[in-house]
């Protein structure tokens, strides 16, 4: 039926299901082009009902939470007028000639067509009571519905549901939202019949009346009673029962909307819908039917738009020409958050008889109820998940088939996943977002709008924020978003229009081997600062290999490392150290943990064990550490790099070796990730997890890279993290084999290396590339990184394993480094000899004569200065251990502890100007 013509379809509705049907006919290439008169293809005109475009039902509820309708519009005027669409709003059809071939609005206008599409959707079935047409009855479709009802609301006190399904729960979520105490009435035995059975119910109702919404089942409603004025007060139920009502929301379901196809002619069903088949025809060959008004070739009604938009992909292609899609039933597998519980059903959820087995998990004290319906060769046929539908995607495109793995492993309970907190604007004026100095968020806010505040350090300048321990930069951070100011693309004042991806890819693509080359090159002068400084660090240790650089403390690169970096041990907050060596899937010997315990006991350190599978000793001084390097390397420790921005540890259980559920050698495996990767520096830490099966006892799906083993082999979740915004790892791909797991978690460290931002975890750059492509969070972010990693969409995944494995070649421990070079471990001495030992850019703690103990700093045009060693902030000794650079072109030093920057010349911090550090006079000798 391709139009060979410029012919004429005429839509009638232009909803969700409508609209994808222009969609739809549009990627087909079957519309007419506006430009090119009587050319071939079809000229559309859309009879819509309501006054406003297509939009987004299935998120209409969104709308009582403060979302703009106009995010929910499917349809833009580009679209519309690009393909020549005529959409009339307001003016729905009337009638239609079948034998003419027309169509009469309610406006008069009388449309010819070639073909007619009907999509006229269903209406909201109000049971016949008395009084269901009263002031305060409404039902729940529209914008419309949304906006009558929530200026109606306002002076209500009292909501009532009529219908415990779907949109009946959605409903009562509305009313909830808009601060009315809430009743829902189902007349059937439980809420969802359609949905879930007896025990989900039970489960779900659990969860909504702990909210504080009333549920009355097996009862309907007889009348709704009304005051004086007319209006809803009350509803009187079947049982006698009557319930304070000043709104009433009927939802007892839909039907379909079919008067035009009844006076028209057309046949339907005996339950309503125009009938059609598989080509979504109807018995007149030239009018079709899509959504929620049809019936289709196997005698059902279809309430849920995936349905209804392969009903419009069979008719675009039947008007295109092929024909080739045809609708004979759908999958109605659903899953969605109602009052604040997951719900989802799929396959069949009602199997029964001697042929079905049920498997079935349940917490009543977490509202939790799962079950899976299995058949006589161990298929699934379908599943009720309540209060915890994790396991929905994994367990849905199961249907029909076995399950790779016992059916327990999808309804035992997994970790419970940290909430996401709230953005700044969800917080008070008077909340305290640093505790430090006790400044208020109002107090930051006050100081943006009136100071014009811009960045961090404005912040810190102006209200003291942020200059103590440094926990509150993120929430600063939010605020200023909140404020609406845009964030500096550029990474700091010397390089203020490059992030770090793009500093990496110019270092990696021109060989830029120094930060001195690339401030000459990409720069805006200055020395450097505490932010790009190890920035650059960390780019150029990723890229050692390949750049001919041997160690992150040769030459130049040491003037560039945080303290952490520059000392390869933990800076603590009295200005000691913590080592810990590397124990690589916490597995460790006897006469390993004895010498652990003998540093521990020469040198005076405290001991303590990780969350990582690792021990690690605190306490020691500076000069101490290479001599505690030497004996720990000798009983065969390496570093375990805890200071770095590099693979941290990897996390196991004990797997198949011992436990009687694992199913793989989680043990052997995590050694074999730890020490793959070991070394590998990044934007931020990296932390990785195996557990040997499902019930995952070392929690890999709260890290970066999370393996689990699975009968079919190993599946691998990406970007998860704990900390103080936890959130679960998602997976990337599953049943992979141990030579393939290698692979793609090759291809994902260096695909972030290269793209990540600095000191952004792997978690925010999923959302991050999600929001990118055009999506939002992590879905969109999981999706890309199939993309790129999987599918090869960029064409990099050679290149990726290939830098992977020149890591792995050059990889060399950085202990064992710095004792093999005097020139490093004289950076370990105490106290510098004299000025003529100072290193351009890089500070060390001398003696003078009287006895004071300075920081000296010599920067790259030879002039050298003297401040006091003291941090005014913790007490510790420890600023000549700072990153020296300049801002605002004035040579300034940053404390290692939380990064308050000082003036060199005046002793004044920048961050705070009622703290200095003593100016000292420069040795000229020997001190």
């Amino acid at each position: 039926m391709a139009a060979q013509r410029t012919q004429t379809l005429v839509l009638i509705g232009h909803g969700m299901v409508g609209h994808r049907l222009l969609e739809a006919l549009a990627e087909r290439g079957a519309l007419a082009d506006p430009a090119v008169p009587g050319g071939p293809g079809w000229r559309v005109t859309v009879l819509a009902e309501e006054d406003v475009p297509a939009y987004d039902r299935v998120h209409l509820s969104s709308v009582f939470t403060g979302t703009d309708p106009d995010r929910l519009g499917l349809s833009t005027p580009e679209f519309l007028s690009g393909h020549g669409i005529d959409l009339r709003l307001g003016d729905p059809a009337e009638h239609i000639d079948t034998a003419a071939r027309t169509v009469t609005t309610t406006s008069g206008a009388v449309v010819a067509y070639d073909a007619l599409v009907l999509a006229t959707g269903s209406y909201p079935f109000v049971p016949p009571i008395p009084g269901a047409d009263a002031p305060g009855c409404f039902t729940y479709r529209t914008l419309y519905d949304v906006d009558a009802l929530t200026r109606y609301a306002e002076q209500a006190r009292t909501g009532v549901v009529i219908g415990g399904g779907l949109l009946g729960l959605e409903a009562a979520g509305a009313l909830r939202t808009l601060g009315l105490a809430t009743h829902v009435v189902e007349f059937a035995p439980r809420l969802m019949p359609l949905q879930v059975d007896d025990g989900g119910a039970a489960a779900l109702r659990a969860t909504i009346e702990s909210m504080g919404v009333a549920v009355h089942t097996g009862v309907g409603a007889a009348e709704v009673e009304a005051d004086a004025d007319g209006k809803a007060s009350g509803l009187r139920l079947s049982d006698g029962e009557r319930l304070p009502a000043d709104v009433v929301v009927f939802s007892a379901g839909v039907r379909p909307r079919d008067r035009l196809a009844r006076e028209a002619g057309l046949a339907v069903g005996d339950r309503g819908g125009v009938a059609v088949d598989e080509h979504c025809r109807t018995t007149d060959p030239y009018v079709y039917a899509i959504g929620e008004c049809a019936q289709t070739s196997d005698g059902r009604v279809y309430g849920l738009v995936a349905p209804g938009y392969q009903m419009a992909e069979a008719v675009a292609d039947r008007l295109a020409g092929s024909g080739a899609t045809v609708f004979t039933g759908a999958d109605t597998s659903t899953r969605l958050k109602l009052l604040g519980a997951d719900v989802a059903s799929f396959g069949d959820p009602f199997a029964d008889g001697p042929q079905a087995t049920e498997i079935v998990f349940s917490d009543g004290r977490e509202g939790v109820y799962k079950k899976l319906l299995l058949g006589p060769e161990g298929q699934l046929l379908g599943g009720i998940l309540v209060g915890d539908a994790e396991a929905y995607g994994s367990l849905k495109p199961h249907a029909g088939r076995r399950l790779p793995a016992p059916p327990e492993a999808f309804l035992l309970p997994a970790s419970a996943a940290g909430a996401e907190l709230p953005g700044a604007d969800a917080l008070p004026d008077d909340a305290v977002v640093c505790s430090c100095h006790n400044v208020t968020k109002g107090a930051v806010a006050g100081a943006i709008a009136e100071h014009g505040l811009t960045d961090i350090g404005g912040v810190k300048r102006c209200t003291r924020a942020g200059t103590g321990c440094g926990g509150c930069v993120n929430t600063l951070q939010a605020v200023l978003d909140a404020a609406g100011v845009e964030r500096s693309r550029g990474l700091c004042e010397h390089f203020p229009e490059l992030s770090r991806p793009e500093l990496y890819a110019l270092v990696r693509a021109e060989h830029i081997r120094s930060f001195t080359e690339l401030m000459d090159r990409y720069g805006s002068g200055g020395a450097g600062c505490t932010v790009c400084k190890p920035v650059v660090a960390n780019v150029l240790g990723t890229l050692a290999p390949e750049l001919g650089l041997r160690h992150v403390l040769d030459g130049e690169q040491a003037a560039l490392q945080d303290s952490n970096d520059l000392f390869l041990a933990n800076l603590q907050k009295d200005g000691t150290y913590s080592v810990v060596p590397r124990v690589p899937g916490g597995e460790i010997t006897a006469g390993q943990l004895i010498v652990i315990g003998e540093v521990a006991r020469d040198h005076d350190l405290y001991s303590k064990i990780t969350g990582g599978q690792r021990i690690d000793l605190f306490g020691a001084r500076k000069e101490e550490l290479p001599s505690i390097w030497r004996k720990l390397i000798a009983a065969g420790f390496e570093s375990g790099q805890a200071y770095g921005k590099s693979l941290r540890t990897v996390k196991s259980c004990v797997g198949s070796r011992f436990c009687r559920f694992g199913q793989g050698d989680s043990v052997q495996l995590a050694i074999d990730l730890e020490l793959r990767y070991r070394g590998l520096r990044a934007p931020h830490k990296i932390k990785g997890g195996v557990s040997g099966c499902l019930r995952e006892c070392a929690e890999a799906r709260g890290k970066d890279i999370g393996v689990i083993a699975t009968a079919g082999g190993w599946n691998l979740y990406v970007c998860g993290n704990g900390g103080t915004d936890p959130r679960h790892a998602d997976l990337l791909a599953s049943d992979l084999s141990a030579a393939g797991l290698f692979v793609l978690i090759d291809r994902f460290l260096m695909y972030y290396v290269r793209t990540g931002e600095r000191l952004e975890r792997t978690s925010a750059w999923l959302e991050r590339l999600g929001g990118a492509g055009g999506g939002s969070g992590s879905v969109a972010g999981i999706a890309h990184l199939r993309e790129v990693l999987i599918e090869d969409s960029l064409g990099i995944c050679a290149e990726l394993e290939a830098q992977m494995d020149r890591h792995v070649a050059a990889y060399r421990d950085e202990w064992q480094a710095v004792l093999d070079d005097p020139a490093a471990l004289a950076r370990f001495e105490p106290h510098v000899a004299g000025v003529e030992f100072l290193e351009p850019g890089r500070g060390r703690a001398a003696v003078l004569a009287d006895g004071t103990e300075a920081a000296l700093f010599r920067d790259g045009d030879g002039e050298v200065y003297a401040v006091g060693n003291r941090d005014p902030f913790s007490g510790a000794d420890v600023i000549a251990d700072g990153i020296m650079g300049s801002r605002d072109g004035a040579p300034v030093v940053a404390s290692p502890l939380h990064k308050q920057e000082f003036d060199l010349r005046t002793g004044a911090c920048l961050d705070d100007p009622a703290v200095t550090l003593p100016v000292l006079p420069v040795p000229t000798t020997r001190p």
